[in-house]
């Protein structure tokens, strides 16, 4: 799997590059974030090889066994959170990751504060709007989300310095975008996590600064994770 690894990274730049210079960005606006879920740590390493080093995983557990090791070979290796969070994982997500992405409710942003006070760490934290309000989806209704951002950044002093998105499955994803630039544009947030394998181009266009990219890069998740 090396060389294909390898290869689907460099194509995956270079796709990122075309649609920041069609966008009339510089390509180095957006951050590759290869998301690692469900994939072994040989595959992650083989990234790694590459020259990939920011990474996102959707579970702490799964993050806590895989990367330890990983760190100690790549200390440059940068790891974000983009699943849900339990509160009951608060501590254990501080101390695995290096930003929060999916912060999407009153009682987890007051666990994470305590727990950044109480450990001294203090991770970046993005806040996660269900934009489409998928009733099933993990964060924070888009009308609700200017409050929340106030909240968390005024009331509890969390480190937030953007916003994260997954569009709905079904739905055309640009406008999902354009709601997300905006909510961040009005809260003066710069980071936008939005776009995946299938519509990360789009996402660039609106203006992503972070592009979430898994099966482009590592193929179909690896069955039983």
């Amino acid at each position: 799997m090396e060389g294909v690894i390898a290869a689907n990274l460099a194509a995956v730049r270079e796709r990122i590059a075309a649609a920041a210079r069609a966008a009339d960005r510089p390509p180095e606006s957006v951050t590759l974030v290869a998301v690692g879920k469900t994939h072994s740590a040989a595959s992650v390493r083989e990234a790694l090889i590459a020259g990939q080093r920011v990474f996102g995983e959707n579970r702490v557990q799964e993050a806590q066994a895989k990367y330890p090791e990983l760190r100690d070979e790549f200390p440059d290796l940068v790891l974000r959170l983009i699943g849900p969070l339990q509160t009951n994982k608060v501590r254990d997500a501080v101390a695995a990751f290096d930003v929060v992405e999916s912060v999407d409710r009153v009682r987890l942003a007051q666990a994470l504060a305590r727990e950044m006070e109480h450990s001294g760490r203090r991770p970046p934290c993005l806040i996660e709007v269900n934009t489409g309000e998928e009733p099933q989806k993990a964060g924070v209704m888009p009308a609700e989300a200017d409050g929340f951002i106030f909240e968390c950044r005024e009331r509890l002093g969390l480190p937030v310095i953007g916003l994260m998105c997954v569009p709905p499955l079904d739905e055309e994803p640009a406008p999902h975008f354009a709601l997300l630039r905006e909510i961040a544009r009005r809260n003066d947030l710069r980071l936008l996590s939005m776009g995946m394998s299938a519509d990360f181009e789009k996402a660039i266009r609106f203006g992503a600064t972070h592009v979430r990219v898994g099966t482009a890069i590592f193929g179909a998740r690896d069955s039983g994770g």
